[in-house]
C-alpha cells in the first residue's frame, strides 16, 4: 500500500472513516489508552486540533486495550476522552496496535516510520499532506514538543 489513504477505520458510533477523507492535510495519529499516565496528552492533543484545524491539520485517536490501559467499553471511552478532555477529535473503535491481530493501519505505520513494535500507549505518528509519514513520536513525547514539525508540515504543498 502505498499511502494512509488506502485505509479506512470504523468511528465510535460505528460509521466508517476512509483515511482518503484526509487527503491533502496534515494528520496526527495516535494509539490511545484512557488509564494510561500520557492520557492527559489528550488535552494538548486537543488544543492543537482545535489550534490547526482551520489550516489543514487533523488527529485521529484509535484506543488499544493492548496495554490494559483502556476502559471496558468504546461508549465509556469515547465518554471519558469528551468528559475528562474536551476530545472534538475523531476516534476510532479499540483496535489491536501489534501482534496476530494488529490493525492494518498500525502496520503500516510501523513499517513505514522505520520501526517495530508499538512499545506503549500514545505512540504519535505525524503525516503529511501526501499521505506519507514524516516522523513518530514516542508516548513521553508531550503534544506541544512537536507543534513545530506541525506547522512545518501544513507549510508544505501537497
Amino acid at each position: 500500500m502505498a499511502s494512509i489513504y488506502d485505509f479506512s477505520e470504523t468511528e465510535m458510533s460505528g460509521q466508517t472513516i476512509p483515511l482518503d477523507n484526509y487527503r491533502g492535510k496534515v494528520l496526527l495519529i495516535v494509539n490511545t489508552a484512557s488509564k494510561c499516565g500520557f492520557a492527559p496528552q489528550l488535552e494538548g492533543l486537543e488544543n492543537l486540533y482545535k489550534k490547526y484545524h482551520d489550516q489543514g491539520f487533523d488527529v485521529l485517536g484509535l484506543p488499544s486495550n493492548q496495554f490494559h490501559q483502556e476502559l471496558s467499553t468504546d461508549e465509556e471511552t469515547d465518554d471519558f476522552c469528551q468528559v475528562h478532555y474536551g476530545v472534538t477529535f475523531p476516534m476510532t473503535k479499540r483496535v489491536a496496535v501489534n501482534g496476530d491481530d494488529e490493525d492494518p493501519l498500525f502496520t503500516y505505520l510501523k513499517d513505514a516510520a522505520g520501526h517495530g513494535r508499538i512499545k506503549w500507549n500514545f505512540t504519535k505518528f505525524l503525516v503529511g499532506r501526501d499521505g506519507q509519514v514524516i516522523k513518530r513520536y514516542a508516548p513521553q513525547t508531550k503534544p506541544e514538543k512537536f507543534e513545530a514539525d506541525i506547522v512545518d508540515a501544513l507549510s508544505q504543498a501537497e
